[in-house]
């Protein structure tokens, strides 16, 4: 846990090295969510930055890549598994509701309102319906022309990191049918 109150001089205040190899954290309210590459979902109470303390795990297979959280649920990605969702209203004792297993090994995921946007290395972006966690669904997708590594959402966008391929812009107003709209080149030839 670093403090940065003045971020020209960050301090670490706390730490917790319970982890087998944290690969991505998402912060809600007082905890910190993280996917534990070999293990699964663990979460951290950060109420006291200078003492975190693990009070939930959730256990799944191999190469657990990304987190995010929204709500009541936790969405891992997962490379054998696909799409995780786990049920952490009670942070103390996390269940797994649902799961979709995606084309690819799946690198990123960001969760908006009633949908999961899973960024599937080789296939590209994956919008996931989540209406109903126990049985989320894809709806739509785009292939993009490399390997989606990284997703973000804002408004109507999705911007997807696509390895060689530079930044994606695609809109997903319609979930059913993202369309590319921009792209920047991000190679250095």
């Amino acid at each position: 846990v670093v403090d940065v109150a003045n971020p020209t001089a960050p301090v670490e205040v706390g730490a917790y090295v319970g982890l087998e190899q944290a690969h991505a954290v998402e912060v809600a309210a007082s905890y910190a969510y993280i996917a534990d590459w070999y293990f699964g979902l663990r979460i951290i109470n950060v109420a006291n930055p200078a003492a975190p303390v693990e009070v939930g795990a959730y256990p799944m297979g191999l190469h657990n890549r990304s987190v995010a959280v929204a709500g009541n649920y936790a969405y891992v990605t997962e490379d054998l598994g696909g799409l995780h969702v786990v049920d952490v209203a009670d942070p103390v004792a996390p269940v797994e509701v649902g799961a979709y297993n995606l084309p690819s090994p799946p690198y990123d995921v960001a969760v908006v309102g009633n949908y999961a946007y899973v960024a599937d290395n080789d296939r590209g972006l994956r919008v996931v319906d989540v209406t109903n966690p126990a049985a989320p669904v894809e709806v739509g997708f785009y292939d993009t022309p490399g390997n989606a590594y990284d997703v973000a959402v804002a408004g109507n966008y999705a911007y997807v990191a696509d390895l060689f391929q530079g930044l994606r812009v695609i809109n997903v107003a319609n979930p059913t049918a993202p369309v590319e709209v921009g792209f920047y080149n991000t190679s250095v030839d």
